[in-house]
């Protein structure tokens, strides 16, 4: 029904949310599974590392792109209207609280259910003189011949800290053997070391006792300063800007320039200071005068300064029964036919991640690499792992002289250097191998084959919403395509043209391709249904992405929604749409659905009066994805297919009511729960049950 309002100024900075403070409540999401007691609990100490994790990231770029935009005096503002500076005020105090909450779940409520199930963190006040001794040797076996402790003084200026490592500030008294008086002095705890150390079980309470590296440390530190006296010793670390900047204009080989700038990323400005929550405020003050921070940027936390280490402890302690339990996604394609080109003829093919396995993605390129009647393999490659099989095939393609080119997307965040390594591997077997365009990251997921059959050249394509990567795909939802149809196939062939030619795009039949097409095609696709609901048609706009950012995106959506259009929005991430303002967005509802795996497709439905269009795409509606990226929005033609994807990414999701969060006019988001007359439902469960043939 279309609202019966007043016009209303679309463009009003109190319709949009922050996209920094909408990332925050995403991670406050994850951090409520870490909470959730329902869950199995060392899949609760996931969920907490991996918000410590995702909370690194946020401060190594969303944090240091503001800091940096200050420091420049390059003010940019959103839709929302918050300037830089109001919205690091807003970001410190939610992640401090966030923070705290971290080590509260952890401190109060996990360590002591682990503890129960026989899981031990031995403090080091709790040590009995057997495992002191014990530890003692290890310190001096283990750790002592890597630590070199940093005295300072004007000979000896404050290290260069590297980015998360982890440190120790030590408080002194005395004279050093040159009868300097020193009272101060940094140890940096090598990367190399483990950050959780398991103790023997003959002497341990329990097969799984671990002990902290910096307990180990702060016990037995003063072996690092003879006749020195340690009055304190605090742990530290720094989170840096991790942002990579190349000016592809100014450099010939984009390739050596990310190689020089690789190691700079470890030394970036830093934006942010965890220390000890016992350490004295003299040290803090000293750690914040020679890092040029404020007392905002200081986190004191209560245990390890890097909770993502507490990861190990899902490999170390070998206990299944406090995991999900395990799956077995639906077998290859192979099983059941075994030449892939053949049943890709026959009709496509929808594969959804990780239900149906990844394997059948592998098996595609292993075969297409071993065909002899395949003349060339094109594919873009984002994000596909340092150790990728999907490479080795491709490299033993080239060697068995198939034309093979790869567009390289050297410029992943925090993939760049696997990128390298797998370039330099590509090259050195003859495959053709091309970094993109300058300006624009290639985040499209593509695979073109091109097979000789009777005579004539016929091409197989695969597209995705993933990444070609098989260790992702296995934790990672996504949809993924085999095609063989005639008009997708040659829409493929003249985007790889593009990338690798450089020449322009036209007349594309069915693909819609970012910078160019898919931006104008999803706002006129939006505007249709507002056309159609004015019309009195049945009007329908669903949507699945990671992220919703775009403005003219949002404002349309509002637009659809003043017109009677229903919009439902699945946005794992990052929404900047207020969905239930009256008069303005009444029909839009948004929910995040978040569990066991990540959810990583981008689906968008469009009803249009019955002829309805669906896509899946590598694309989020962010300005980024719109207008700095290559990326590709696929359509499925086949009804069944249509009707598939329409049941697994959308009906099931709105049904959901145990791991769905619902967003509010004001921001906030609400946990779905079961009403006392309804059904548990979960949407990942039913996919496992539907999809998974030996869910255990």
């Amino acid at each position: 029904m279309q609202e019966d309002n007043p016009p209303f100024d679309l463009a009003n900075p109190q319709y949009y949310i922050n996209r920094e403070l909408s990332l925050l409540a995403f991670n406050c999401r994850v951090l409520e599974l870490a909470q959730d007691a329902s869950l199995s609990l060392l899949e609760r100490l996931k969920f907490l590392c991996i918000s410590s994790s995702n909370l690194d990231e946020f401060f190594e770029v969303r944090v240091a792109s503001l800091k940096q935009q200050l420091s420049l005096e390059l003010t940019s503002i959103g839709a929302d209207a918050l300037s830089p500076t109001a919205a690091l005020q807003r970001i410190h105090e939610v992640t401090h609280d966030l923070v705290d909450r971290q080590y509260k779940l952890l401190n109060e409520t996990l360590i002591p259910a682990l503890k129960q199930e026989r899981i031990h963190f031995v403090r080091r006040t709790h040590w009995d003189a057997t495992q002191r001794a014990w530890l003692s040797d290890y310190f001096d076996r283990e750790l002592m011949p890597l630590l070199s402790p940093l005295g300072l003084d004007p000979a000896h200026p404050f290290p260069n800290v590297i980015n998360k490592s982890l440190n120790f500030i030590v408080s002194l008294n005395g004279t050093d053997a040159f009868g300097r008086e020193i009272d101060t002095a940094i140890v940096q705890a090598p990367r190399t070391l483990p950050r959780i150390i398991r103790l023997p079980t003959a002497m341990a309470p329990s097969e799984n006792s671990f002990v902290f590296l910096s307990s180990i440390l702060h016990a037995f530190i003063d072996r690092l300063f003879p006749e020195m006296m340690v009055l304190g010793c605090y742990q530290f670390r720094l989170t840096r800007n991790s942002n990579m900047y190349v000016d592809e204009e100014e450099i010939d080989d984009l390739l050596q320039a990310m190689q020089g700038g690789l190691p700079q990323r470890n030394h970036g400005a830093v934006v942010r200071l965890e220390v000890s929550d016992h350490c004295p405020q003299d040290n803090i003050d000293y750690l914040l005068e020679q890092f040029q921070l404020s007392a905002a940027d200081v986190y004191n936390v209560n245990g390890p300064v890097n909770l993502n280490r507490l990861m190990a402890i899902c490999d170390l302690a070998d206990r299944p029964d406090l995991r999900f339990p395990p799956f077995r996604p639906a077998p290859s394609l192979v099983e059941h036919h075994p030449d892939l080109f053949a049943r890709i003829r026959q009709g496509d093919v929808l594969l959804h991640h990780p239900y149906q396995s990844f394997q059948s993605v592998v098996d595609f390129i292993a075969q297409a690499a071993k065909d002899p009647e395949v003349l060339a393999i094109k594919m873009t490659l984002y994000r596909t792992g340092k150790q990728s099989i999907l490479v080795e095939h491709l490299a033993r393609a080239a060697r068995a002289g198939k034309e093979v080119t790869v567009v390289m997307e050297l410029r992943a965040r925090f993939d760049e250097e696997a990128n390298i390594g797998l370039t330099s591997q590509l090259q050195h077997a003859g495959a053709h191998v091309v970094y993109g365009v300058v300006g624009y990251k290639t985040h499209a997921k593509l695979c073109l084959v091109v097979r000789r059959e009777a005579g004539r050249l016929h091409r197989y394509a695969h597209l995705g919403t993933g990444n070609y990567h098989a260790g992702t795909a296995r934790l990672y939802t996504d949809f993924g395509l085999f095609t063989a149809n005639a008009a997708i196939t040659e829409d493929l062939h003249k985007i790889f043209h593009m990338l690798t030619g450089l020449g322009r795009i036209h007349d594309l039949k069915h693909l819609l391709a970012s910078p160019f097409t898919l931006h104008t095609a999803v706002i006129a696709k939006i505007q249709r249904e507002i056309e159609h609901a004015r019309e009195g048609k049945a009007a329908l706009i669903q949507a699945r992405m990671n992220s919703l950012i775009e403005p003219q995106v949002i404002e349309a959506l509002y637009q659809a929604s003043q017109a009677g259009v229903q919009v439902n929005l699945i946005v794992r991430g990052i929404c900047c749409l207020r969905p239930g303002i009256p008069g303005v967005s009444t029909n839009i509802h948004m929910r995040s659905v978040m569990g066991r795996f990540l959810e990583h497709p981008r689906v968008f439905h469009f009803l249009n009066d019955g002829d309805e269009e669906l896509y899946c795409s590598s694309a989020d509606w962010m300005p980024r994805n719109f207008f700095r990226r290559v990326e590709v929005a696929f359509p499925i033609l086949d009804k069944k297919l249509r009707q598939r994807i329409m049941h697994e990414a959308f009906e099931l999701y709105l049904q959901d009511n145990t791991q769905a969060w619902e967003l509010q006019a004001d921001g906030a988001y609400i946990r779905r729960e079961p009403a006392p007359d309804e059904v548990a439902s979960t949407a990942q469960q039913q996919l496992l049950q539907l999809l998974s043939p030996s869910h255990l």
